[in-house]
């Protein structure tokens, strides 16, 4: 019989647990590439939990256990995890490892499945734990599948073929590039575990994680230009062994272990960030040495190449028709009543999968109406569906997945009969006002993120508020809708990526936001593109953004009043663009209100 509540889930691994000799055991979302989206066979802790976010993990001692999650997921964990049964920790306020330090017995024993944490993570634990006498344990097996009688199998999907004509440059080329990255650095060889690493360097895509297109699997990646790829037998097709070649070894996934055992004496660069625990311990176990350094396929992924610029943009123009006629028909449908976040974000699929082209959504989308806008990453279900009241204010964000790009996109509207508050008019305006800023803006060479995040915030900050979150992420090419190494955010919290200097050519988002708890919440969203500036008499290389994303932002929400004349050019000047892509793609009332929606100010 299936245990069903989490409670009985608890007790059981409690009690493998007391069968190992262990004391306490670490639960993660994570699998063994450190990925932020994971296939069903890794979310081992939200089946133990009930917990859906995507970021978080669980400690468990014999009479007490806790979560930890950052301040995205404060009300959802509340609402998804029982109290009775977990304490609700903060990070980075409260960190595991004091929790553990605190609460766990003199001497405890806390396991640890070193696959799914990085080397980093387990030393500042373990390192906590001695303090009191304790000590952290590799386990070879992990207990909570030794528990989970219905455990999904990891999927078999074939791996799939990126085309060149997407991807703008060929897999030995991208090789080659490491394979002298390798050499200059004094390296035998890098082991690459983050999957859309693999995927990027290889060409290659899959289906193995929902709404990121990779596939499990496994590379070292030689100084001489050849490689080994470690993939499930099932998963390799002819096409993939033709387009591979004779330069990558395909080998099966399970022998990944072994050849790490067999690096002796070899220097081998290891990602701290995606290279887990398991594979620096099992290198140092050969006499192999171990180097924490950059993934290097990570940065020369982020700038992405002429091809995939004009991908991307083919892939936007694609996208943002879909989410214009999904905009008409909120503005009809929603004042009228009787619709609910889960019928609008089928309705916003339908009109995706109409392109004919949609590979997956790039994420789970996110509908929110009323209070749930508060929330930034609001997933909606059957339990929390809420209607979308005539009278509010509406937030959609969204994504596709395409052959030729990725898309992310947010728009906040308001859902008539009625008129915004001025407060809401004026938290949108200002909102506005920093993302003009962010896409307007103009800077040298060698600027990071951080130091463009307050052109975003300054506008809110002037009325005393601000937003959680960080202002734009890196974006894929029909790959992880979160890539890094770049993003816009505060310089805090030893943030990954905020000190990574923006190079022409990575993609950002640009999605600055205001949150009234309780009640409402605004984001607008973007994509931009990193290009080079040439300004008359500047000094050095200069930098700024174009815009990918073309979709109409309400008008209803602006209070003009607010805005600068530069403002007013910038929201009129965007405004004709979106309506000069878009239009050759709509007809009828859907084009009738494009046409309304893009008149100037």
């Amino acid at each position: 019989m299936l245990m069903q509540t989490h409670e009985a889930r608890l007790a059981a691994l409690r009690e493998e647990l007391k069968r190992r000799g262990l004391d306490g055991f670490v639960v993660p979302i994570s699998d063994e590439h450190m990925s932020e989206y994971i296939g069903g066979y890794a979310q081992r802790l939200a089946w133990l939990t009930g917990f859906g976010g995507s970021a978080g993990s669980a400690a468990v001692l014999k009479d007490r256990a806790a979560m930890f999650v950052d301040g995205r997921y404060t009300i959802q964990v509340r609402e998804q995890v029982d109290g009775k049964l977990y304490d609700y920790c903060q990070v980075p306020q409260e960190s595991i490892g004091k929790w553990l330090a605190a609460n766990a017995p003199e001497g405890a024993k806390i396991g640890f499945d070193p696959w799914l944490h990085t080397k980093g993570w387990a030393d500042q634990v373990g390192k906590a734990l001695a303090k009191k006498g304790g000590e952290l344990i590799a386990v070879e097996s992990n207990p909570v599948d030794a528990v989970w009688a219905d455990q999904p199998e990891p999927s078999t999907a074939a791996a799939l073929v990126h085309a060149d004509e997407h991807a703008g440059r060929s897999s030995a080329e991208k090789r080659a590039e490491v394979a002298d990255w390798l050499k200059a650095e004094g390296y035998d060889a890098a082991v690459v575990s983050a999957l859309d690493s693999i995927a990027w360097l290889l060409n290659i895509r899959g289906a193995d994680v929902e709404r990121t297109p990779v596939a499990l699997s496994y590379l070292i990646a030689h100084s001489d230009g050849t490689a080994d790829l470690f993939i499930a037998p099932e998963k390799v097709t002819p096409e993939l062994e033709k387009h591979l070649g004779n330069a990558v070894t395909i080998r099966p996934r399970s022998e990944f272990e072994s050849a790490l055992g067999a690096m002796e004496g070899k220097t081998v660069s290891v990602d701290p960030d995606y290279g887990v625990a398991a594979i620096f311990r099992v290198l140092e176990d050969a006499g192999a040495k171990p180097v924490a350094e950059r993934d290097p396929a990570i940065l020369p992924k982020a700038i992405k190449n002429p091809v995939e610029q004009q991908g991307h943009r083919n892939a936007q123009e694609r996208d943002g028709a879909a989410v214009a006629r999904f905009l008409h028909w909120l503005s009809v449908e929603a004042p009228k009543g009787g619709e609910t976040e889960l019928s609008a974000a089928a309705r916003l699929q339908e009109f995706r999968l109409a392109t004919g082209a949609l590979k997956d959504n790039s994420f789970d989308t996110i509908s929110a109406a009323g209070p749930h806008a508060a929330i930034p990453h609001y997933r909606v279900d059957e339990e929390s569906n809420l209607p979308i009241e005539p009278g509010s204010v509406f937030l959609c964000d969204s994504g596709g997945q395409y052959l030729d790009g990725t898309t992310d996109i947010t728009r906040t509207v308001w859902i008539g009969p009625g008129e915004p508050s001025a407060e809401q008019k004026d938290r949108f305006t200002r909102v506005l006002k920093g993302h003009i800023a962010i896409d307007r803006a103009t800077f040298p060479q060698g600027t990071n993120g951080s130091q463009l995040d307050a052109f975003a915030r300054q506008f809110l900050w002037q009325a005393g508020v601000d937003y959680g979150h960080g202002t734009g992420h890196g974006v894929g090419s029909y790959l992880g809708v979160h890539e890094g190494p770049q993003r816009i955010a505060k310089a805090s919290g030893g943030q990954a990526g905020t000190g990574q200097e923006l190079h022409a050519g990575m993609i950002l988002s640009n999605e600055p936001g205001y949150y009234k708890g309780g009640e409402y919440g605004i984001r607008i969203e973007n994509l931009i593109l990193t290009v080079t500036r040439d300004i008359p008499g500047g000094e050095g290389d200069w930098l700024g953004f174009e815009t990918l994303t073309f979709v109409p932002i309400d008008r209803t929400l602006v209070d003009r009043s607010l805005l600068t004349d530069e403002e007013i050019a910038w929201w009129n000047a965007y405004h004709a663009k979106t309506r000069a892509i878009l239009a050759p793609q709509l007809e009828g009332e859907a084009l009738a209100w494009l046409e309304e929606a893009c008149r100037p100010l």
